[in-house]
């Protein structure tokens, strides 16, 4: 069984009646502002969104053996029943492919063998690709809700999804919790309950695509969620070409001529990843696949 490694120390701070919590998960900086004058009520909304983020993580990873989706990964052809939330996953996974065209898919992990986005120059080679290339595709996956069967070799990834489901769950426990205004942040990824108690708005930032901590933009936020999928921290160079780490399922490669980064507005943080990481696919026509959606988007390049 995989081993959780040692979590980093959660901090709370506070500033009258604004409380930030920050933690460490899923490979990303966490954090929840929550406006209260009430310490306890600040204290457990800052547990459950953490318990909240952990129970996501441990059941979701592609890392562990024990996780659900390590159950599924490690079949080998076998039916695998699984349980109404990891179900709930899957058919939105699906119906991501088929809206997409195949372009979003949760199979495509395995690709991850021969890509490894590291800021080096190493290209995966054409042979490497064709050996990993007959495992993707969703269309081979047996999916009847609640049993799957992947084909032996195959493998399916959340991680495209879990981190931005992890927001909204995490947002609803804290909900459940209190009234007050609340944001919940997961490595950029992060929705609001409304607006803050004054009635303003919550200001977000566009971080550059240029250089890390600098700013691109300033967003404000009443309701809803932001998501941003991009290539600032996960890919490789060469020959002045930059490679992101989104890759094309059909080729195995990279999409080509896609933005430096997209940020997408919606609803839940669900919906506005799932657009934003369709619209890196679109490549060269992300900005026309974002108008027709008409979505509230910000794409850079």
């Amino acid at each position: 069984m995989t081993q959780t490694p040692p979590q980093p120390a959660t901090v709370l701070q506070r500033s009258g009646d604004d409380w930030h919590f920050m933690f460490h998960a899923m490979a990303t900086p966490c954090e929840l502002r929550l406006e209260t004058n009430d310490r306890a009520t600040a204290l457990a909304a800052s547990r459950a969104v953490e318990s909240e983020a952990r129970r996501i993580e441990l059941k979701f990873s592609r890392y562990r053996d024990d996780s659900i989706v390590g159950q599924i990964n490690a079949s080998n052809g076998r039916d695998v029943t699984v349980d109404a939330e990891t179900a709930h996953l899957l058919d939105f996974a699906a119906n991501c492919f088929d809206v997409s065209g195949g372009l979003f898919d949760i199979t495509s992990g395995v690709l991850r063998r021969v890509w490894k986005f590291d800021g080096s120059d190493r290209l995966a080679s054409a042979e490497q690709i064709k050996s990993v290339t007959p495992f993707v595709g969703w269309n081979k996956v047996t999916w009847r809700s609640p049993v799957i069967a992947l084909p032996p070799g195959m493998e399916i990834d959340l991680g495209g999804l879990a981190k931005e489901y992890a927001v909204d769950k995490a947002l609803a426990v804290v909900q459940a919790i209190t009234k007050d205004p609340a944001l919940v942040n997961f490595g950029g990824d992060l929705r609001v309950s409304g607006p803050r108690k004054n009635g303003l708005r919550w200001k977000v930032a566009i971080e550059s695509v240029e250089a890390a901590g600098q700013l691109a933009g300033l967003l404000e936020l009443a309701d809803g969620a932001i998501a941003t999928s991009g290539d600032s921290r996960r890919f490789l160079l060469k020959d002045g070409v930059r490679y992101g780490h989104i890759l094309n399922p059909r080729t195995g490669r990279p999409v080509a001529h896609a933005p430096r980064s997209v940020t997408v507005a919606a609803a839940t943080c669900v919906e506005a990843g799932m657009i934003a990481t369709l619209a890196v696919l679109q490549g060269r026509n992300a900005e026309k696949f974002l108008k027709r959606e008409a979505v509230r988007a910000w794409c850079i390049r």
